[in-house]
């Protein structure tokens, strides 16, 4: 048996949560249109025959304009220790910038940090060039030619091995999942065999109302919604939606309720039949500056 930990690295908005959905093969992590959709690490479960891939979603890295922000960042990055390999996500319709490279940079040190008993690398950098899909065969093959240098740049050597891919259909994930296997130690098996994810359950329903809000919302509002579960009764369930002023909650509400219900519809859907949910909004002031509502949401 093959097992181990792999984490996934990238900018805002890349398609880390995609990637890993589709890997997984089920919902792990939610998804949506808005930079920062993540924030908080998930693990998910890939199970092939004789081996098991814990996979390991992050935030987004990016240059923090709030504490929440900085918070978001920091988990990415302590989500690098204790793993043994890591993918880094790259845009394939986007140039690679400044933002990648720092991504990259992370990448590469923590790969060269990934040490075996007799000090040898353990792992190596896996780069995904993600949204083929939507990009050019020639552009691709820049994006990839262009990772490559950026690489070479950092740590002067073959260090990577590079993967295009196409989180949304699925084109090239079969061969990066392989290309982890492949690089994981023997070892007992994480989790059961049914596992898909070890996020909790309620944890889970806060994450779906809030990307049922994020498709709804617009301009900087994605940023100042927070989602948690105060009371789990089940099938009652009740989320506490938050927003840092009035016309927020004005907003998330709707036109007599529309919005909620709308959101509320939508969630149940994807819930065990006969879950009842109850959606209330609060305003909190400038939570995403706060530590104390940082603490208290689990960031």
């Amino acid at each position: 048996m093959k097992a181990g930990f792999a984490v996934v690295l990238g900018r805002p908005n890349v398609g880390k949560s995609t990637l890993v959905n589709r890997m997984v093969g089920a919902k792990v992590s939610i998804v949506s249109s808005r930079p920062s959709t993540t924030r908080q690490r998930v693990r998910g479960v890939v199970h092939r025959p004789g081996a098991q891939v814990v996979l390991v979603d992050t935030p987004g890295l990016h240059r923090p304009r709030t504490l929440l922000g900085e918070r978001l960042v920091e988990t990415a990055r302590t989500s690098l220790s204790d793993v043994d390999v890591v993918v880094a996500v790259l845009d394939a319709t986007a140039p690679v910038g400044r933002g990648d490279r720092m991504v990259l940079a992370r990448a590469v040190a923590a790969v060269q940090g990934l040490e075996g008993p007799e000090g040898k690398e353990r792992g190596r950098l896996l780069v995904a060039v993600n949204k083929v899909d939507r990009a050019r065969p020639a552009d691709v093959l820049g994006q990839l030619a262009a990772a490559a240098g950026a690489v070479e740049e950092l740590c002067g050597g073959d260090l990577a091995e590079y993967f295009p891919v196409s989180a949304r259909t699925g084109e090239g994930v079969d061969r990066l999942v392989d290309a982890i296997v492949e690089r994981l130690a023997e070892g007992p098996a994480y989790y059961p065999e049914e596992t898909a994810s070890d996020t909790p359950e309620a944890l889970k329903v806060a994450e779906l109302v809030r990307e049922q809000l994020l498709r709804r919302v617009r301009e900087e509002l994605p940023h100042s919604i927070a989602c948690r579960v105060t009371e789990w009764e089940w099938p009652r369930v009740r989320c506490e939606i938050l927003v840092e002023r009035g016309s927020q909650k004005g907003i998330v509400i709707g036109r007599g309720g529309e919005v909620l219900r709308e959101v509320g519809t939508a969630v149940r859907r994807q819930l065990p039949a006969g879950a009842f949910l109850e959606l209330h909004v609060r305003v909190e002031k400038h939570w995403q500056q706060r530590p104390d509502a940082l603490d208290r949401l689990g960031y």
